[in-house]
């Protein structure tokens, strides 16, 4: 009875080192709640034709609106041509954190190069969670203007409460220099 009774405590035992947390978005408990939901990021791109094989292709972001916007007519009736491409994309949910990306068409002047260096003063990063980085990793990596940073490798960041939080940690550049994390993460997010 002893042996069978060790031999089921160290299975259970090695069964719960072996469960790693898993991150799920969920909504803030009711009583947490603000009046304030942030909608959608928009990144203004040069050429969205460029930027949709990263996003919705390697990604597999979901495109959600495709739309030419302010076109018309003038006031003599002449067509006036539209200003703006937008597309928005979402990931796992259709209201918050949709990625939006914005063309400005009709330029007087092409825009400047795009620069890739660590986002700085006035930048941003953009972060992505990916279940499965290690198989979607090389997909990422062959596509057309992207340019990688960081290659997947394992980082451990400081937990609010002490401890870590492992993260696998990968960076590219978008084809307009935006520079976006890629991460798996391997434990508990930061403020759960």
């Amino acid at each position: 009875m002893t042996c069978v009774l060790s031999r089921a405590l160290v299975v259970g035992l090695l069964s719960a080192v072996a469960v790693v947390p898993v991150a799920r978005a969920a909504p803030v408990p009711e009583a947490e709640r603000i009046p304030v939901d942030l909608r959608r990021t928009t990144l203004v791109v040069r050429d969205i034709d460029k930027s949709l094989p990263l996003y919705r292709d390697a990604l597999g972001l979901k495109v959600i609106y495709d739309q030419l916007i302010g076109g018309g007519k003038q006031a003599d009736g002449s067509v006036k041509p539209p200003t703006v491409r937008l597309v928005l994309l979402r990931a796992n949910d259709d209201f918050i954190g949709v990625l939006g990306l914005m063309q400005r068409l009709n330029l007087e002047q092409a825009p400047p190069p795009p620069e890739f260096r660590r986002a700085g003063p006035g930048g941003m990063i953009l972060v992505f969670n990916l279940k499965d980085l290690e198989e979607r990793y090389p997909r990422i990596e062959a596509t057309p203007h992207v340019t990688i940073a960081e290659r997947p490798h394992r980082i451990d960041y400081p937990a609010a409460g002490g401890g870590s939080i492992p993260v696998l940690f990968s960076a590219v550049w978008d084809a307009d220099g935006n520079f976006i994390e890629l991460n798996h993460l391997l434990g508990a997010p930061a403020g759960r």
